[in-house]
């Protein structure tokens, strides 16, 4: 009895141990199974996509896809997208490699051309294709031509979109390299001040180089103060003080509101822009020097227009921005006088309007030195504040003449030299001069005025 029970028991054991091992065989061949199903639908994954690589090596696929937009000139400005594909049996040499090229932003390195269209959007303005300004100029049209200097031909454009604008096409640009050029143009149009012109692209093709400005619509100051205006002068005196303060303060923000420091070299008056409203913007870097600000001069070859160059420029060549400066005190002279610098159809006396300037001063004939044309003469006081600042500003001492900043600061102060606590001008070593003294305007010598701190940025 016993051992038939032991038998059936033992029977029954083995049973459930191969029902054990039949489940888990099952689950051994269903986890193999899945395993397997996911490896091949990994490997059919990779068969339908082709790997990007991105390193310059040996491509890890046999096909290399290379993603190319393409301009289209002849569909307003339409982008296409090309693909090239290199199949296993094609070398992969040095040229090829560069005709296997992703286009970002409108570059493209033309099939052997080595020229290069860039992108239109450059940071701090534009370029300009040498199409797109010729379309604007009406190919350069002898009857757009609004300015010419010894840098270059100034031509009124309109752009597509219907912004217009001035475009100087620079002369004597050989020997410039792209590179270069473009460097400088970058550091001219980043600089924006509202008393400064401003640059809003540039075009370098070939051997053409081309700046486009904004365009001002009132002309020049020159065009104003020696053109055929009528008897009565449309710049009256307030408009001139207005016009002589907005280009002190251009002057001012590139002395001094700029690291490294620009000294311009060219003021004139048809470097003097005027827009509708009369407010001044000094125009024409293509003279401008940068300064570092380690330096306090540099020696060049001397550049800018005869009757308003310093003395110690057109002798030495040292130029400083205090060489701006007496430029701005000759402007400011013309634009009180209505005279230009040098005028050869004058007397022998008054050719030089700077000497002419002093000797009227000095023999108490300051009212006979304001420009006819002016209907509204201005108040003694007035005049005699701004006679000073000629006078400071071309003090042949370099060193006493006033910065940018404090002549903005003289200009718009009513008071100037009047009241006591103002009138701490010269350095304590100043002797005043025949002409100084003949206007009596006393000074202190044991205080120098402080430097005013650009506000223009």
């Amino acid at each position: 009895m016993s051992e038939s029970t032991t038998t059936s028991s033992t029977s029954l054991m083995s049973f459930k141990v191969l029902i054990l091992a039949g489940i888990f065989l099952i689950i051994v061949i269903i986890i193999v199974l899945l395993i397997y199903l996911c490896f091949r639908g990994s490997r059919k994954k990779r068969k339908m996509l082709p790997k990007l690589h991105s390193s310059g090596s040996t491509p890890l696929v046999s096909k290399e896809i290379s993603m190319v937009k393409e301009i289209d000139l002849t569909r307003s400005s339409e982008k296409q997208t090309r693909i090239e594909i290199i199949e296993d049996h094609d070398e992969v040499g040095p040229k090829k490699e560069a005709e296997i090229m992703v286009e970002i932003g409108g570059v493209r390195k033309g099939d052997g051309g080595g020229h290069m269209m860039e992108d239109p959007n450059i940071g701090w303005g534009r370029w300009y294709s040498l199409k797109e300004v010729e379309m604007a100029t009406r190919g350069f049209e002898e009857g757009n031509v609004i300015g010419e200097g010894g840098y270059g031909v100034v031509y009124r454009g309109v752009l597509q979109d219907g912004c217009v604008v001035a475009v100087k096409n620079l002369h004597n640009n050989k020997g410039q390299a792209e590179k270069e050029f473009k460097v400088e143009v970058e550091a001219i149009g980043k600089v924006r001040h509202k008393n400064l012109v401003r640059l809003v692209g540039y075009c370098a093709e070939g051997a053409r180089r081309m700046l486009v400005y904004e365009y001002v619509e009132n002309g020049n100051l020159e065009q104003w103060l020696h053109g055929n205006v009528g008897p009565t002068s449309p710049l009256t005196w307030d408009i001139r003080m207005k016009i002589a303060i907005g280009t002190a303060k251009g002057l001012t923000y590139l002395h001094e509101g700029l690291e490294p420091k620009v000294v311009h070299r060219d003021i004139k008056s048809s470097n003097i822009l005027l827009d509708k409203n009369w407010n001044a913007k000094v125009s024409d870097f293509g003279l401008a020097k940068l300064l570092g600000s380690e330096k306090t001069h540099v020696t060049t070859r001397v550049m800018g227009t005869f009757g308003y160059v310093s003395p110690e420029y057109a002798s030495t060549g040292m130029l400083n921005e205090r060489s701006d400066v007496y430029s701005f005190g000759v402007l400011l002279m013309e634009i009180i006088t209505g005279r230009s610098p040098i005028d050869y159809s004058r007397p022998p006396g008054e050719m030089n309007l700077v000497d002419w300037f002093k000797a009227m001063v000095s023999s108490r004939r300051s009212d006979e030195l304001v420009d006819p044309l002016i209907e509204t003469p201005p108040s003694p006081r007035a005049l005699k504040r701004v006679l000073l600042i000629c006078l400071r500003c071309i003090d042949l001492d370099v060193i006493k003449r006033p910065k940018m900043g404090q002549i903005v600061h003289m200009l718009e102060s009513d008071d100037f030299p009047f009241r006591s606590e103002l009138r701490t001008i010269r350095d304590k070593d100043y002797v005043p001069s025949q002409a100084d003294v003949s206007i009596k305007v006393p000074y202190q010598r044991k205080h120098t005025e402080p430097a005013e701190k650009s506000t223009c940025r």
